[in-house]
């Protein structure tokens, strides 16, 4: 199976989320979210000095799909809120067949199931439609709730990767966590 995404963010339904496109008129929610500390805390987010930072980061997302190297989704809950935002950071089809998912989540909706329900559209995107055999998440080993979040969702905890990423404050440990399509037909 070949996927081709060609610029194309399709909108992903749930009982409680809505994933969409991202859009310039999204500037100002992503920006309370990625200028949060506490939703940076673990993350690789660049900092967001302004408002148009935040705009310009959705520019970039987007323009991931334009050329096969990421989908993006907004993540609006029931009564139309950005609340965040997940989905594929890149993917290989040929021969793997693999892809790693990233998400954050403003944090007056921590713990309240958004983020659980937005990342299990994803993965049914990823296994069903682009047709994905593995999906990887890496996570700040002191990121507790992202790593329960996998697990809940049949994530297996691989490995620990030192010092895998830099950030602003030096180099960072992983770990990763991966699903398999076998294993997530398996829980259906």
């Amino acid at each position: 199976m070949t996927y081709r995404c060609e610029g194309e963010i399709p909108v992903l339904g749930g009982e409680r989320v809505k994933l969409r496109r991202l859009s310039s008129k999204d500037a100002e929610a992503m920006y309370r979210n990625w200028s949060d500390p506490e939703v940076r805390r673990y993350s690789d987010l660049p900092e967001m000095p302004d408002v148009s930072a935040a705009g310009e980061m959705i520019r970039i997302l987007n323009s991931l799909s334009q050329t096969d190297d990421g989908l993006r989704w907004g993540i609006e809950d029931a009564d139309g809120r950005l609340i965040g935002s997940c989905g594929l950071n890149w993917w290989q089809l040929e021969g793997a067949y693999r892809g790693e998912i990233g998400c954050e989540l403003a944090r007056p909706f921590w713990g309240k199931g958004y983020m659980r329900e937005a990342v299990e559209l994803v993965l049914d995107y990823a296994f069903e439609d682009m047709g994905l055999n593995r999906i990887e998440a890496l996570t700040d080993p002191r990121n507790i709730r992202a790593g329960r979040l996998f697990e809940s969702l049949g994530f297996t905890l691989e490995g620990r990767l030192r010092q895998y990423r830099q950030t602003d404050s030096g180099f960072v440990d992983a770990n990763m966590y991966a699903l398999l399509r076998e294993e997530w037909e398996d829980a259906k």
